[in-house]
């Protein structure tokens, strides 16, 4: 670990594909590709890890096309480090078709009605095949609401899953990592840590959260968790990506994080700014020629005026979702550099409660609830 600030964390993810400082935001590339962006985009943004979908990879292309082209890596032309995750969050996102078992899970695709079964073992074998730098274990995600009962049946159905993975990985190149779940229940939370840990992994995830629940339920749960994972282990969090919430689990011990949220939100017209989110489609930007963020280097701030990027946005063309992804997959990164360099000073949590506070106040000229 190169610094510690509170809880907060910088470190280096080392992988087979390069070195990652962190902490660190993964833009999500659901099917091989970050949405309207290229890797060498992607590079220039400040991605270090981004991520794949064994789910949907598995259907289509299939694992044997990606093989036969050399690999994640080769078939996307993205040269950095990957992470595949393992389709548990499919398993919690398609509960309408799809029956759970001791042995798997057995789905309908979405795609075209075939059905499919993922068992503990295929899936660590398809992500074997697919090649990423880090693969996930596979899991359930139950929703936030689910009742006690039911958290602790599919946590401990989680950790027997997990141990099966471990027991038929063996790519030497590929770190694979344990998730905790558990919902929002304490003793379920400490008894899927100690499972998971006991079971023993190359990093951990904290899984099933973001799925419901308030933020302050989210914070509790995390802050309870990712203290006690191992020290010299990166410690993921799965499916966050609006700046306050990231800056916070930052404090909380995060090391990695992913969400589609910045290229959905470009594909919606918003755009994220240190002072708030804004909506390109309002009025109030068509004669607005002042850059998006002042200071960024992402060409949508470089090169063009919001004014210009609000034109686009309403004429629906694609150009506009294409700037507006660079632009967020680049704060994000950029606010995950200035995180570090204040974690290795030691004030990491008075530089958080200013960032939060000015992101929070808004932008006078048009702020997205």
């Amino acid at each position: 670990m190169a610094a510690v600030s509170g809880e907060a964390r910088a470190g280096v993810l080392k992988t087979p594909h390069g070195e990652v400082e962190t902490p660190t935001f993964m833009p999500v590339g659901t099917r091989g590709s970050v949405r309207g962006l290229s890797p060498a985009e992607l590079r220039a943004a400040g991605a270090g890890v981004v991520l794949g979908n064994t789910y949907h990879l598995y259907l289509r292309p299939g694992t044997g096309v990606i093989r036969e082209a050399g690999g994640l890596h080769a078939f996307t032309g993205w040269d950095g480090p990957m992470l595949t995750d393992s389709g548990g969050y499919q398993v919690f996102s398609l509960s309408r078709i799809r029956r759970l078992s001791e042995e798997g899970v057995e789905f309908t695709s979405v795609y075209d009605g075939s059905v499919h079964s993922f068992t503990p073992e295929l899936v660590t074998k398809a992500q074997e095949e697919i090649g990423a730098d880090i693969a996930m274990v596979l899991d359930e995600c139950p929703p936030a609401d689910a009742p006690y009962d039911y958290h602790a049946d599919s946590m401990r159905r989680t950790a027997r899953w997990a141990a099966r993975c471990k027991a038929v990985h063996d790519r030497r190149d590929q770190a694979l990592f344990g998730i905790v779940q558990g919902g929002l229940f304490a003793d379920l939370r400490a008894e899927s840590l100690r499972r998971t840990v006991e079971t023993g992994f190359d990093g951990y995830a904290i899984g099933g959260l973001s799925v419901g629940e308030s933020r302050e339920e989210m914070l509790e749960v995390l802050g309870g968790v990712a203290p006690e994972l191992p020290e010299e282990k990166p410690r993921y969090f799965m499916g966050i990506g609006d700046p306050i919430g990231v800056l916070q689990v930052i404090a909380l011990g995060v090391d990695m994080f992913d969400c589609v949220l910045p290229t959905r939100l470009a594909r919606h017209g918003a755009a994220l700014t240190s002072r708030g989110k804004i909506n390109l489609k309002n009025a109030r930007y068509r004669t607005d020629f002042e850059p998006l963020e002042e200071g960024c280097p992402c060409e949508a701030c470089s090169g063009y005026s919001r004014a210009y990027l609000a034109h686009l946005v309403r004429e629906g063309e694609l150009l506009g979702a294409r700037l507006l992804s660079l632009h967020n997959v680049t704060f994000l990164g950029r606010l995950c550099s200035e995180a570090r360099q204040h974690i290795v000073c030691g004030d990491y949590e008075s530089w958080m409660s200013h960032r939060i506070e000015l992101y929070a106040s808004g932008e006078a000229r048009g702020v997205l609830e």
